[in-house]
């Protein structure tokens, strides 16, 4: 059984148990959490459609921790020029692990 599920403008697909990343939620960690945008539903074989979402379907998660992902330098150059500019982003994610998929 497997779902696919929107949050933070991207789509996971996810199964019971996997630990994920997305973007940052405002819930503390340990505590669940309720996706209810889900997208696509299989059970046994048997494939549920949203459009665009499942009515009555949520996936449960449970939040593991707060992070920052390894630093992303960007780095702009131009040829024969004196132009040079350097600039670093760290996104902040959630991790978060699913703990039952309903609907």
């Amino acid at each position: 059984m497997y779902a696919v599920i929107r949050t933070g403008g991207k789509q996971y697909r996810v199964e019971e148990g996997d630990i994920l990343r997305v973007e940052r939620l405002d819930v503390e960690p340990k505590n669940t959490f309720s996706f209810d945008q889900v997208l696509f539903l299989e059970r046994d074989g048997n494939v549920a459609i949203g459009r665009p979402v499942l009515a009555g379907a949520s996936v449960e998660a449970e939040v593991i921790r707060h992070a920052r992902a390894k630093k992303i330098v960007i780095f702009k150059s131009h040829r024969m020029k004196t132009y040079r500019r350097t600039q670093g982003h760290r996104q902040g994610f959630t991790e978060v692990r699913i703990k039952g998929i309903k609907g």
